[in-house]
């Protein structure tokens, strides 16, 4: 397979990770098989060193290990795929799970920009307080008993 391609949606924060820096590892899968399912390492474990792949670029590297930091053993971010039979479907999926978990996490954080009330929302606001104010007010016992 050819690398890893993670699309951030931000202009020039896509970038490319190597083969070289992803690690798969393969084992039996719990998922369907028939016959095959014992016998058939379909399962398939993709881990990816975060904090030392020099394909990250450095001004992404610290958002990234931040928004990942509860998935992350030591660093390392681990994806696992056993959805499928056949153990490429599983490295293809594994590695599409691997690039959105990336792409998201170097996304950045779109903060809400504060306003302030309009002139008529602050106004039907008094007015619903005193139209429940009043509402109150005839449900008590007149004061002139």
């Amino acid at each position: 397979m050819e690398g890893l391609q993670v699309t951030t949606g931000e202009p020039g924060g896509d970038f490319q990770i190597g083969d070289a820096h992803l690690h798969e590892r393969f084992s039996h899968s719990s998922g369907p098989g028939g016959q095959g399912v014992n016998t058939s390492s379909s399962r398939v474990e993709l881990s990816l060193d975060v904090a030392g792949c020099p394909d990250i670029p450095e001004h992404l590297r610290p958002r990234i290990l931040a928004v990942l930091e509860r998935r992350l053993v030591d660093g390392v971010l681990i994806v696992a795929a056993s959805q499928y039979r056949e153990q490429l479907a599983n490295r293809r999926a594994a590695r599409q799970r691997m690039a959105e978990l990336l792409g998201t996490a170097a996304r950045p954080v779109r903060t809400r920009r504060r306003t302030r009330p309009t002139r008529g929302s602050k106004r039907r606001r008094l007015e619903a307080k005193k139209r429940r104010s009043r509402t109150k007010a005839d449900r008590r016992p007149p004061t002139d008993w």
